[in-house]
């Protein structure tokens, strides 16, 4: 549930400030008349959104034994490199908000309507599908409160996005994004590890190791699982959220640490060359 919040949350929010910047600068340049073309941009892409999930959840219902597992790995690996790229690039952004300006001014100025609907299309859609594929990703981790923890997400990234932008974007964002991104870097690191699982169980991967080290507590005699067991309440929390496994296999320890070395790395690097 609380990965599924988090993605939600990030992707819901990333739009909501995307369209509040659009819908402000047009506010300030008394060039209102074009929030209709906004609005059907995001009635647009919402729409698209949804059935891009449908065929997503089709396709992904299709498949049964080493297929299935082999999708799930693909799906989260696709969904680590997705991640992985965003947050890099969010690092890599300069003026994000002045560049978003200064691209609607070029189209209002010109009267370019359908670019316009364009843009506000284009970043409604590539939030929701992202957000399509993280969420089968975390629902391959989790097994429980996914859509749950999507819907409070997406409520309570419009609730921030609207106050946000009534105080005037007074909210440092740089802090904001810092901490999140870095809690989705371990959930992406948590998504290559598990993929590395479902690789491994179709036999793709050999498994060379398979219990690295095993720290499950038992299962009670009335068949509970313990708080800190992988299927327990805290375990799991951990699973969903860190790709936490409490008897994973040599690579899949490697991959993970793995992961997290190369995008420190990179987070260092390009925070350096800024």
């Amino acid at each position: 549930m609380i990965s599924s919040f988090i993605i939600t949350f990030r992707e819901t929010l990333e739009a909501a400030l995307i369209i509040g910047i659009i819908l402000s600068y047009l506010a300030k340049t008394k060039e209102t008349k074009y929030n209709k073309i906004v609005y059907l941009g995001v009635f647009a892409g919402v729409i698209a959104s949804i059935l891009g999930a449908i065929g997503f959840h089709y396709i992904a219902g299709g498949f049964e034994g080493a297929a299935e597992e082999i999708f799930e790995g693909i799906t989260m690996m696709i969904g680590a490199g997705l991640l992985t790229w965003m947050i890099l690039w969010m690092l890599q952004q300069k003026r994000v908000a002045q560049k978003l300006k200064d691209k609607v001014h070029f189209h209002v100025s010109r009267a370019m309507r359908f670019e316009l609907f364009f843009l506000v299309f284009v970043a409604v859609l590539r939030e929701g599908i992202e957000t399509v594929i993280f969420l089968n990703a975390a629902a391959f981790v989790s097994e429980s409160g996914t859509l749950s923890g999507a819907f409070l997400g997406i409520i309570a990234a419009i609730i921030l996005g609207y106050v946000m932008f009534v105080m005037a974007l007074k909210v440092n964002l740089k802090i904001f994004f810092n901490i999140t991104s870095i809690l989705l870097i371990l959930f992406a690191s948590g998504l290559v590890a598990h993929g590395i699982h479902e690789f491994q169980e179709a036999g793709l991967i050999p498994v060379i190791q398979e219990h690295l080290f095993d720290i499950n507590p038992p299962v009670t005699e009335e068949g509970i699982y313990p708080s800190l067991h992988e299927k327990g309440t805290i375990g799991s929390i951990a699973k969903g959220l860190f790709g936490y496994n409490g008897d994973p296999s040599l690579i899949e320890v490697f991959s993970w640490l793995l992961y997290l070395v190369i995008i420190s790395y990179s987070w260092y690097w390009i925070d350096k060359r800024k």
